[in-house]
């Protein structure tokens, strides 16, 4: 009888030595599980960043439409009818294939938006939660790894334009991505 009491008596002291063990295991279990948790929404914010699409080679043109239907570059203010925005994207790996949504945003000489309900102006939403008026969006087929060229919009406004310089900022994913600038006189 002795000889149990002695071995129960050991094996109370080794149960209170594993709970022991088990709690400092479940404390770096748990920190362990909050780390990862931070990691995987850092990692997902980094990849929702470099999945935005970038625009380059900037082109804007300001273009009169003659009564034969010729389009001639112009750089008069009063001449121009159409304002024609010409850019590329450039090649991301990490963005999916499919749709993606792009928004430009002509800026007048006096620092308005131009907007027309016609074209779809609207608002977006940036990257902060502000809303960014757009003057046109266009939708383009993306495939993974693969730049797109040449990707043409055309505004057309209802009245004349003013003497200045109008910028353009292009948008993706609430980020701007893009911008250019055209000087009208």
């Amino acid at each position: 009888v002795k000889n149990l009491n002695d071995k129960i008596a050991l094996y109370q002291e080794r149960i209170t030595q594993l709970e022991k063990e088990n709690e400092v295991l479940q404390g770096k279990n748990a920190t362990l599980t909050h780390e990862r948790d931070s990691t995987s929404a850092q990692n997902t914010v980094l990849k929702r960043e470099a999945s935005v699409l970038h625009a380059g080679n900037i082109r804007l043109e300001p273009i009169h439409l003659k009564r034969s239907g010729k389009e001639v570059h112009t750089s008069k203010a009063r001449k121009v009818d159409v304002l024609r925005i010409t850019f590329d994207i450039l090649e991301n790996r990490i963005a999916e294939s499919g749709n993606k949504a792009i928004y430009v945003r002509i800026i007048a000489p006096g620092g308005s938006t131009l907007s027309n309900a016609a074209n779809a102006s609207g608002n977006l939403t940036s990257a902060q939660g502000s809303a960014i008026p757009y003057s046109v969006m266009k939708d383009v087929a993306l495939t993974k790894g693969t730049p797109i060229n040449n990707i043409t919009l055309d505004w057309k406004q209802d009245g004349d334009y003013e003497k200045g310089n109008y910028t353009i900022e292009i948008y993706n994913e609430g980020y701007k991505v893009g911008t250019g600038s055209v000087n009208m006189r």
